[in-house]
């Protein structure tokens, strides 16, 4: 099968390769442009980029995937369909049509749960115990295309977003290759999505990431595992905002203290914060400037001490 494969991030390069080995005919490789990434902001090269390069696949990088000319560039292609998965960028219908056989997306959720740009983060903002890939047609609508394929994966009570973001990668890669060969051979049954069991997963940024201490520490716990580790969660401690990762919440602990209180911040035991349900004990933190660090390392030192408040 001669396919356009889409996608950016390193969430799409697992699908590449599979399809690549899997034997089909990777005609093109569209992804996002080069953009400033670090300190130096120079360009940088996306995942599936650098990945297409190793491969020696032909490379397009439209700034927009509407425009005439690459609409134009792409039919010329004569490809029987189009895989995408995290491309970065809605398609049109043109776009989505241009393929013998039309467009299919990889969707890191159980489909119609968790729509949009972030479902892996938000399942466990959630907690949920259970997710999955999706493989879908793809329509103009946001994710709301007929299901193709499905495997479903348990979340584990300590996975965080990184973690689980790499699992699915590899999980989706092989869905892709059963759902392309269920195709090929015509024996897929396309699944309309029923629309009233629809939820939503919005973009994660830095105002998204911010900790809310007025929660139960079970949602503190999910919040904290479900931003990991970009946009990272984070909270203002004296005026200076701090990244907290793997957190371990003790519903059981009754804390004498306003929420966000740091009740503990021992040498050997770490940082406790109190919630306004139980505690949650962060074992990772990140302060502005520098480098993640193990809690027990920040507050050696005195970068925190029992009896301060995160805001």
């Amino acid at each position: 099968m001669k396919i356009l494969f889409w996608g950016t991030p390193e969430f799409s390069v697992p699908s590449l390769r599979a399809l690549g080995e899997e034997g089909h005919d990777i005609v093109g490789v569209v992804t996002r442009p080069d953009r400033p990434a670090g300190r130096g902001r120079e360009l940088r090269a996306s995942a599936v980029k650098a990945e297409a390069l190793d491969q020696s696949f032909r490379i397009l990088e439209p700034e927009s995937a509407r425009s005439d000319d690459f609409v134009e560039e792409i039919s010329g292609l004569r490809v029987d369909l189009s895989v995408v998965v995290a491309y970065g960028q809605i398609l049109s219908r043109e776009v989505l049509d241009v393929p013998a056989q039309g467009s299919v997306n990889l969707h890191a959720s159980l489909l119609p749960a968790l729509r949009g740009a972030a479902p892996i983060n938000w399942s466990i903002v959630r907690g949920d115990t259970v997710t999955g890939v999706t493989v879908m047609r793809m329509v103009e609508q946001m994710d709301a295309g007929p299901i193709l394929f499905q495997t479903e994966e348990p979340i584990g009570p300590e996975e965080t977003a990184s973690d689980l973001r790499m699992r699915l990668s590899e999980i989706g890669a092989e869905a892709l290759v059963e759902a392309l060969m269920l195709l090929e051979g015509g024996v897929i049954e396309e699944l309309k999505q029923d629309e009233s069991r629809a939820t939503y997963a919005p973009k994660v940024d830095r105002a998204t990431a911010r900790i809310d201490w007025a929660c139960e520490s079970v949602a503190v716990s999910n919040f904290i595992r479900g931003m990991d580790a970009v946009p990272g969660a984070w909270s203002e401690l004296e005026g200076h905002p701090v990244k907290l990762f793997r957190p371990e919440a003790d519903p059981d602990v009754i804390p004498e203290a306003r929420p966000g209180t740091i009740v503990e911040a021992d040498r050997d035991t770490g940082l406790l914060v109190a919630a306004a349900e139980g505690a949650v004990r962060v074992c990772e933190v990140q302060p502005p400037g520098k480098r993640r660090m193990e809690a027990e390392a920040w507050i050696q030192g005195r970068g925190a001490i029992a009896g301060q408040r995160f805001e």
